[in-house]
Order: C-alpha cells, then structure tokens, then sequence
C-alpha cells in the first residue's frame, strides 16, 4: 500500500493504454474501448452491475427489501434531503437509525454525498473540479494511476471496458485529487474507494466524498509512510482484548502484526472483502458514523474467525493464520449476520479515541514524533456539520422540479404558459409535488397525489444539468 506502484494481490495483464492526451484529459486516443478481461456476452449482470468475480451477487447471501417497504423509506429519506440541517441537529439518532436499515439503492448516492459533508465542499468550490480536470497533472503520478486503472472491480459493467467511460472518470477523480493534495499525492488503496463512490454519482461528486473521506474521516491513511494506518492497527489489536481474548491471544503468540491483514481491510474500506451487498451497508454506517464502523467490522471478523479455542486450533502458525484471514468465511460476512454484529458491538469513538491517545503515547516513546502531522478525524456525519455548519442555500438540491398534480382541472394553455400553468394549479389545489433530480415518486404512498408521471417527465429529469445518482 506504499505510494508506489504496488501488485495488491493482483498481476498486470498485457500494456496499459494511456488515458489521457497532452492536456491531462482522459481520452482513447481514438480507439475502441476493449474489455477489461475476458468477460463472455452471455454472462448475465447481478442488480449491483458485476458480471463475475468475487464481488457478484450470490443472491441469497444479500437481504430482500420488499418493495413496498423501499418506496416507504425512499420516501423518508427525500424528506430528509429536504431539510437536512434540521434532521442532523435535532434528530441525528433517527438518521443514524435508517443508515443502519440500509440507505434506498435509488438516493445512496446523494445521501453519502449529504452525509460527508461533501454536498457543501461542491457548493463552497464551484469550479475547483473543473479547474484540476483540464490540468495534465504531475507525470509520476499519472503514470502510476494509470497502471492501476484496470486492476479495480474488472468485472464490473462500468469499469470493465478499458479506456472506458468508468476507467476514465476514475482517472479523473484521482488525478483531480493529486492536485488537489499534491503534499499526499496518490496510493493506490485510494482506487477502489473512488471506484465504488463512481458507482453511485458523477465524477465531481465522487471527487468531492474522497477528499471528505480522505481528509475527515480517514485523514493520514493514504500519506507518505502509512502511519495513521499503523496506529489504527495497534487500535484494533488493543480492543480485540476486550472483544475477543481467545483470538488476541492467539495473535499475539503468533507474533502477527496488525499491519499485515487489516491494511487493506481498513483503507480500502473492507470494499475488496466483503461480498458487495454487506460493502454498500457498511459504508452506509461509516459514511454516518465514521471509523468506529470499520473497528467493528474488523473485531467482528476476528471474534467469528479466531474466537475459539477450536478455531484457532486449525491454524497453528503465522501462515495458517493469514491465509485464514484473507479468505473470510461466507456466513460471517452475510448482510444480515454482519450488519447485525456490527450494530450490537459495544465500540464507542470514546473507545478509539482513549485507545488512540495510549498508542500515540507509545509510538512517541518508541519511534519519537509523527513525519505526518495529520488533523483530528471526524466521527461521521454530525461532527462533520458541527464542526462546518453549512448554509441552507449550500445544501439545497437543484434542480427542483415541480409537477402538475393529477388532481388539478385540465385547462386550455398556450405552450408558452404551460409552466406556469401547471405551478399554479398544483399551488391552487394544495398539492404542489417536488420530485428529486433522478424522478424518484412513491407510488405506493396512498396519500400520495402522483401516481404517475408523464414521459416528458421523465425526460426533463434524466436531462437535468445536476445528476445526484446513478441508478
């Protein structure tokens, strides 16, 4: 996880196209984008979009929401959205609540983009993206970034083509961010975390939640000499005694380093090891609560994997152990099970942060001061707003789109009138109704005044200048 070109468990396959033109933008240099890897036509895509490999849906390892119940909770989150200053400062604890039930596939990523604080970063830097888009950026990194391109999720449909439109925007957004930092640059478990938040919103946006993520939430995780990371280590280690004795026991005996499996679990946000339907309920918690989520997930694994005494008497050395470890049991890391366990652990950011200072004290001891002076993380999405309170005008969605409610009297318009017309009437009969920018409507709300929508519609809201999601 170095800062230079690293394998990550994976081998180069053939050259690297470059992606980018003499100006820095990402281009395929006129030819054909051609496939990441050896996908057939016939194979079929699972709803998160992979076509195969570890991450595909394996169906019954991911919960089913009922429909009904999805249209209720896409519904509570758009009202939400609507007033969000206000549901963070007065009723946190239900925000938190319905990240845990999962965020509606439909609104993830706008919602991640509110949670992070990274809504209001676009506001407050309009332009800023653009600006590090044109620029060709610092030819060491471009290089390295560019070898990485295809070694994230290839067999996901977005990113599977190389010099396709997903490998492209995922160029762009790490370039952006090189410039954006260039004291940090880029390391490569930096990659498939921007490749996830691309699988959810556009590229600025996906710029914007991997600084917060970067700076916020994990700051020192992707700087020179991975301090930060080797502290979280020591972190997890220290509270796996409390949480599991038996497998910190057997970790210690073993003289196994925390650095060596949960670097990746931890910087890549477990996005490279659980199946992908128990990632996205992750990152719903992390993304509202910050780190103390990716603790949990990381004692939960330890406990289910090492956390009796005939468990670990299958593995009986260091080897034994990290092969264990990187091939994670599939009933441990199910949606439902996980989700659960992560819940119920009593690991608070008091915990982290008392644990936190003890480590720091011990590595000043041993190693002398920190080379990277990074700034406090935040614990999720209320320390975030507390400590940035931003504007409402920086949290209003645009566009805002209103439709003429049903219920209204038909009347003859002049085209030019229609607008207007439909605004009207809809305010006249007391049903004004504010659709989100990618058409999302609860059609099984009874109370509900649309029940359809019309083509035009539709239309209006796909070619909106603003897209808060990819469905």
């Amino acid at each position: 996880m170095a800062k230079t070109e690293q394998r990550n468990g994976l081998e180069l396959q053939g050259n690297t196209e470059k992606l980018t033109g003499s100006n820095g933008k990402s281009s395929s240099n006129g030819l054909e984008p051609e496939v990441n890897g050896s996908i057939p036509e016939e194979t079929q895509v699972d709803k998160y979009g992979f076509t195969g490999g570890a991450q595909q849906s394996a169906g019954e390892l991911a919960e089913q929401v009922p429909i009904a119940v999805l249209r209720q909770r896409e519904a509570k989150w758009l009202e939400m959205l609507n007033s969000w200053d206000k549901w963070m400062a007065k009723k946190h604890n239900k925000v938190k609540e319905r990240c845990q039930k999962g965020i509606p596939p439909s609104l993830r990523g706008r919602a991640w983009l509110y949670l992070t604080g990274a809504k209001v970063k676009r506001e407050q830097n309009k332009g800023w993206f653009e600006e590090l888009d044109i620029q060709p950026g610092d030819p060491k990194w471009v290089d390295v970034i560019e070898r990485d391109l295809h070694r994230q999720f290839p067999f996901h449909e977005m990113f599977a083509a190389r010099g396709g439109h997903g490998q492209q925007d995922l160029f762009r957004v790490l370039k952006a961010y090189t410039l954006h930092r260039p004291d940090e640059g880029y390391c490569q478990a930096q990659a498939p975390v921007a490749a996830v938040l691309l699988m959810h919103m556009p590229a600025e946006d996906a710029f914007w939640v991997l600084v917060q993520i970067c700076e916020k939430y994990l700051p020192g995780y992707y700087s020179t000499g991975l301090e930060a990371i080797q502290l979280d280590g020591e972190i997890l280690y220290a509270l796996l005694r409390g949480v599991s004795p038996v497998a910190h026991r057997h970790l210690k005996k073993h003289k196994l380093e925390p650095i060596l499996y949960m670097t990746e679990w931890f910087m890549c946000a477990f996005s490279r090891t659980l199946p992908w339907s128990s990632v996205l309920r992750v990152w719903d918690m992390f993304l509202c609560e910050g780190v103390k989520i990716l603790f949990r997930v990381g004692l939960v694994l330890l406990k289910c994997m090492l956390g009796t005494q005939e468990k670990v008497k299958t593995c009986q050395g260091l080897y034994e152990t990290m092969e264990l470890l990187k091939k994670i049991q599939p009933q441990y890391t199910r949606e439902g099970f996980l989700v659960q366990e992560i819940i119920n652990l009593p690991v608070s950011e008091k915990n982290i942060e008392k644990e936190h200072q003890a480590q720091l004290r011990r590595w000043k001891e041993s190693r002398g001061d920190l080379s990277c002076k990074s700034p406090p993380r935040m614990h999720g999405a209320k320390a975030i707003m507390s400590a940035e309170p931003p504007s409402r005008q920086e949290l209003r969605q645009r566009p805002t789109i209103i439709v003429e409610s049903p219920l209204a009297p038909k009347t003859e318009a002049a085209p030019e009138d229609e607008a207007k017309g439909s605004k009207k009437a809809a305010k006249a009969n007391g049903h004004p109704t504010v659709l989100p920018p990618d058409g999302i409507v609860n059609l099984d709300d009874p109370s509900s005044t649309l029940q359809h929508t019309t083509t035009q519609g539709s239309k209006e809201s796909l070619s909106s200048a603003e897209h808060d999601t990819y469905l």
